[in-house]
């Protein structure tokens, strides 16, 4: 049996600057932006090669108000992890050589973390 993580929710307080932070500046996929009534909006956005998605919006009720995620997530190159981040002005912590991996961190306005892990392969 097959266990797939395929959605995590993220809390957001303003719906359009989250979608204008991982669409327009982190320059992710916006897969689905719906408002199906009044109070119910549904976000998912999806990283490039990724087979896990993230979803925010209004009425979705996935997590508590005032709730923050941290998501880690495996890149190929640090370095060019960071690049990206810094060329679309998003704020990244520089790379964190540590013995289990190579790290590049970075929040989006409502405080969710993200840790982007390149692996490394013990000598």
């Amino acid at each position: 049996m097959d266990f797939r993580i395929e959605l995590v929710p993220l809390a957001v307080s303003d719906v359009d600057r989250a979608v204008a932070f991982y669409g327009d500046q982190v320059g992710w996929p916006v897969d689905h932006d719906r408002t199906v009534h009044e109070g119910l909006r549904f976000v998912q956005v999806t990283p490039p090669g990724s087979a896990c998605s993230i979803c925010f919006g209004t009425g979705l009720e996935m997590l508590a108000d005032g709730q923050r995620q941290m998501i880690q997530v495996v890149v190929e190159d640090a370095d060019e992890a960071l690049a990206y981040l810094r060329e679309r002005d998003v704020a990244a912590e520089g790379v964190d050589d540590l013995p289990w991996g190579r790290f590049v961190r970075f929040e989006d306005p409502d405080g969710n973390r993200w840790a982007l892990q390149q692996l490394v392969v013990p000598a």
